[in-house]
């Protein structure tokens, strides 16, 4: 499973990456998984068909991808495809009504919700897993090992001139600092512009921005002096050719881990990642199984694509949110 993870990030560097759902099982395999703890285990899936559209922050993206795969394993005449428009961008056609679920990688702002209303269009927020979002240097970088929130800031600020590694710190090499980052249709954008600058959407501009992470991941791996941040589970898959910085939030150095985002202790950078489905797309089976499907077996989709599961409490508020939505469903 982990293979087919990878090999469906890959295609994320394209502007939508479609998941093909080859016929991997029959109609007497169940809708739910056989993992401990998932609904409706014990009974028979019905076979369904149609199209499941997914779109919205490229770092949520892995996550519906490795969902869709597995799914698709009871379902296989489900086409399930996964965008990645950023989380802006994905909110964007959510409340145009073009898509059925919107992955995004921070809450949803107020004029999206307006927009929405103006559509009519009622969802709900799902907390699906957690993220440690992750500041990347080149795997050749041995003098930077931990950055404090007020270096970040002094780098990334508005109007920052910081364009060497000696301006961060005297005892750092004259060498050209190189920046990329997320683009700012992106949720990852929002929420690290607003932890280390103090204000969403403030940001120096003289940098390399794009709402697809593989372009900053060959970015900063292309460049000894090179600088980056996105999600984790994007570093894990490309810790052979970066380096992650320790961050200290003013309690010292803190390595991003699955623990630590749990614990607390990865501050201001540990994050929960989101989809939002929409209540009327719950009205077809196809949608409302994959949706079922995506909350029963949340813990199994994050392990998957190596993101960081939900707590109990975050579990709890899940399955919660998911009756919600299925009630202003009418279902």
């Amino acid at each position: 499973m982990r293979n087919r993870v990878r090999t469906a990030r890959a295609l994320l560097a394209v502007a939508v990456c479609a998941v093909a759902l080859a016929a991997c099982g029959g109609g007497n395999q169940t809708a739910a998984s056989q993992e401990p703890g998932a609904t409706g285990a014990s009974q028979p899936a019905k076979e369904l068909a149609g199209d499941v559209k997914v779109d919205g922050s490229s770092t949520v993206a892995p996550l519906s991808t490795a969902a869709a795969e597995l799914f698709s394993e009871q379902q296989a005449k489900v086409r399930v495809t996964v965008g990645t428009s950023g989380t802006g961008g994905g909110f964007e056609k959510f409340c145009n009504g073009e898509t059925d679920i919107s992955n995004a990688s921070r809450p949803i702002k107020d004029e999206e919700k307006t927009a929405c209303q103006a559509k009519n269009i009622a969802y709900e927020e799902f907390t699906v897993a957690n993220d440690a979002l992750t500041v990347v240097v080149h795997k050749d970088n041995t003098w930077a090992n931990c950055l404090t929130v007020d270096q970040l800031k002094k780098i990334w600020e508005p109007g920052s001139k910081v364009n060497n590694w000696n301006q961060v710190d005297p005892k750092f090499p004259n060498e050209p600092l190189k920046l990329f980052g997320a683009g700012t249709d992106s949720g990852t954008f929002d929420y690290f512009t607003d932890v280390i600058n103090g204000e969403e959407g403030k940001s120096r501009t003289d940098y390399s921005p794009s709402e697809d992470d593989n372009v900053t991941v060959q970015g900063v791996a292309g460049s000894k002096g090179g600088m980056g941040y996105f999600g984790f589970s994007y570093f894990e898959e490309n810790a052979a050719e970066l380096k992650a910085l320790q961050i200290d939030g003013g309690d010292g150095c803190v390595t991003p881990s699955s623990q630590s985002a749990q614990d607390g202790t990865y501050k201001p950078l540990a994050r929960p990642l989101f989809i939002y489905p929409k209540a009327e797309s719950l009205k077809r089976p196809e949608v409302l199984a994959f949706v079922e499907y995506y909350v029963a077996n949340h813990k199994q989709i994050a392990e998957d694509a190596k993101f960081i599961p939900l707590n109990a409490q975050q579990e709890t508020e899940l399955k919660a949110d998911l009756d919600k939505l299925k009630s202003a469903a009418g279902g």
